[in-house]
């Protein structure tokens, strides 16, 4: 990296880039007249050509249910393209997208919170091949606040429609002003991607973005989740192995349920009643109808099959009990390493340190120069001898980006070598 990239680097965002000015911000409205919403075989044919003889990068957006149903399926993707302007897809009554997906596969996509979007898209058969990141963008430039409507609004000068960001999206059909509000959503995608674009050139961070965007597109499909349940909120608060057994029964027998009636889990049974019934292990229906989470609203056949969950869990031999910790193949939690391996300790605060203190001269998030688990794990398990080609070594098999390498190698090798 050059002087005058380090300097660009380390600068904030330009004066004119982070205020829109003195004068009240308009309220973003449509370029175009509402687009139906494309819910067919013979309409998602047209809107494919359509996308297909378009031009340049399509913006992308997607719609879940978080809250109301179990998953994270999409029930409405937003698309915008020059040449084809903006298009609403359901994926409801057009659950294969593979087509569009195909068409558009050599062309950059544009998203916001691209991580978020992805594996729902990928279940519809959209898989992007290159994207651009506009959240992640913003990160790397600096911006403390990266919300899609925050950068509308700083960068470009509108105010984007707020109130329905929430609401069910499953509810057919659409109400107009939540279909308005998401096609808003990608009006003005495409031109907040050119403005951080040019953000970055002036930083001299795209190149560090390209590399960014380029792990997402080739990162494959998350592993699931071992354990899910430990996930429970609350769950700190259950202490004895049989209390948490019931807490993997309670959660389990959630799930079927939620799966089954495609609901969120919540609405099933909230979290907090869940750790409650553990922590009490009632032996009754009128027992765990006076726990919190199981009102009078609640029908005995739902209560029953709850208490036969604890009931499950009762009945547990010792041996089959889960332990209280969760199994990991990484380092344990940074609090507990004085104890365990001062010199660990040792590293990792001066490593930390380092990236701290580093990622503010560049004027980004710690988390997005290196991430805080690459961090541990390498200060956990150091190489042999800290020399910077094993540090690099070891970064390049934790995943680092070679933006990365190049800016924390001197300052880790340093660190470790030090501690």
């Amino acid at each position: 990296m050059t002087d005058a990239q380090q300097t660009a680097a380390a600068s904030p965002p330009s004066a004119a880039a982070q205020s829109p000015g003195p004068a009240p911000v308009p309220l973003l409205a449509p370029r175009e007249p509402m687009p139906p919403v494309t819910a067919d075989a013979a309409a998602f044919a047209g809107l494919t050509e359509a996308f297909a003889a378009g031009s340049g990068p399509v913006a992308v957006d997607a719609e879940r249910a978080s809250g109301y149903r179990y998953g994270q399926r999409a029930y409405l993707v937003q698309l915008r393209r020059k040449g084809a302007g903006t298009a609403l897809v359901d994926p409801v009554g057009c659950p294969d997208l593979s087509a569009l997906g195909e068409v558009l596969a050599g062309t950059e996509w544009v998203l916001h919170a691209a991580t978020q979007d992805l594996p729902c898209l990928r279940d519809i058969g959209m898989v992007p091949t290159r994207l651009f990141d506009t959240e992640l963008a913003a990160r790397l430039a600096g911006f403390s606040r990266v919300g899609l409507g925050v950068m509308v609004e700083t960068l470009l000068g509108y105010a984007l429609e707020k109130g329905h960001s929430a609401v069910d999206w499953s509810t057919r059909p659409l109400p107009e002003p939540w279909l308005r509000y998401a096609a808003l959503d990608v009006e003005l995608l495409i031109d907040l991607r050119d403005a951080l674009e040019d953000e970055l050139t002036r930083q001299g961070k795209l190149d560090w973005a390209r590399q960014e965007f380029a792990a997402i597109v080739a990162a494959p499909p998350p592993e699931p989740r071992k354990d899910p349940w430990r996930r429970t909120s609350g769950m700190h608060k259950v202490r004895r192995r049989r209390q948490i057994a019931a807490v993997r029964e309670l959660w389990q027998a959630r799930d079927e349920i939620a799966r089954r009636r495609d609901l969120s889990p919540g609405k099933v049974l909230p979290d907090a009643a869940i750790v409650a019934a553990a922590q009490a292990m009632p032996a009754d229906v009128r027992t765990l109808a006076g726990l919190p989470g199981f009102g009078h609203r609640m029908s005995r056949r739902q209560l029953m099959q709850w208490l036969s969950a604890v009931d499950r869990a009762r009945r547990l031999p010792e041996s089959e009990l889960p332990q209280p910790g969760q199994n990991s193949s990484g380092p344990p939690p940074p609090r507990s390493w004085a104890d365990k391996d001062p010199v660990a300790a040792a590293r990792l605060a001066a490593a930390r340190a380092a990236v701290t203190a580093h990622a503010e001269r560049l004027n980004l998030p710690q988390e997005n120069l290196l991430a805080p688990d690459t961090v541990r794990r390498l200060c956990w398990e150091p190489p042999g001898e800290p020399t910077e080609e094993a540090v690099t070594g070891a970064l390049r098999r934790l995943g680092a980006r070679e933006w990365q390498i190049e800016q924390t190698v001197p300052l880790l090798t340093q660190a470790l070598a030090a501690a």
